[in-house]
């Protein structure tokens, strides 16, 4: 096991946008296209870490000005300078919000980079162990789906079942839990062999695991010095006011004896 910091994406990456020949008329039928997609709008959505690429293939000169039309340029990125033909601007977006950008020669170039935290979400994990009332949210960040998780309270951990990407070279999963859930240090199994070879980051409320899987990774089990709590919140109260009734009720016999 390996404790070292973790970045923010594990798998960056970077989407070239292309400005094609005739985008800097106005009757132009598109002013950009996503490399990726095809997607031809100027708009994307990408995550936290992730870094764009603007190639002028134009004929005429462009500019990447972030801001917009109406409100001029707001210097987050790009500016003034000119893509001459052949040329490219590149940048990476470490903050998640939206975006707007323009060309300063050319205002109908026009395109919105909205950036997220690039979290998947695994809800309403532990609802099948403890008292049934308590469960978690787990964040995590892969290009594959993970799911169906199954909390055994003997062995303290918890079990999820991996749907990789067939066609992503990158299987690197990032798993955010949260210590109310389970607790750390863990003990990783990548189908049913243990692999000593993942990263931890402990911290007060949640602690992250970073894990290289591949393709062919079918289920992961993690197992924590603790798990969901025996009684959520709900059946403390309850608890409670149970407790507090059985008080009166004895209370209330005590004062009718002579």
């Amino acid at each position: 096991m390996i404790f070292i910091p973790l970045i923010a994406n594990v798998s960056a990456e970077t989407f070239d946008i292309n400005m094609p020949t005739g985008s800097a008329s106005p009757d132009a039928p598109y002013f950009w296209q996503n490399e990726k997609t095809g997607e031809a709008t100027g708009d994307i959505t990408i995550s936290v870490g992730d870094t764009i690429v603007w190639k002028n293939g134009d004929q005429a000169k462009h500019t990447i000005t972030s801001g917009t039309v109406e409100d001029g340029p707001d210097g987050i990125f790009g500016g003034s300078n000119f893509l001459v033909p052949g040329e490219f601007y590149k940048f990476t977006f470490t903050e998640k919000g939206q975006y707007p950008y323009y060309c300063l020669v050319h205002p109908w170039m026009v395109g919105i980079v909205t950036v997220t935290d690039g979290y998947k979400i695994i809800p309403n994990v532990g609802k099948d162990a403890g008292d049934g009332l308590t469960s978690f949210n787990v964040d995590y960040q892969f290009t594959g789906i993970i799911s169906n998780p199954v909390v055994n309270e003997d062995q303290k951990s918890i079990t999820f079942q991996v749907a990789s990407d067939p066609k992503s070279i990158d299987h690197n999963l990032m798993l955010l839990l949260p210590t109310d859930l389970i607790e750390g240090p863990y003990i990783v199994f990548v189908d049913g062999e243990q692999n000593l070879r993942f990263e931890y980051l402990a911290d007060t409320n949640v602690n992250t695991i970073e894990i290289e899987l591949t393709e062919n990774t079918n289920e992961i089990t993690v197992i924590g010095t603790k798990i969901v709590p025996e009684f959520g919140v709900l059946s403390l109260m309850v608890l409670g006011m149970a407790v507090t009734s059985l008080i009166v009720v004895q209370k209330s016999k005590n004062s009718m004896k002579f």
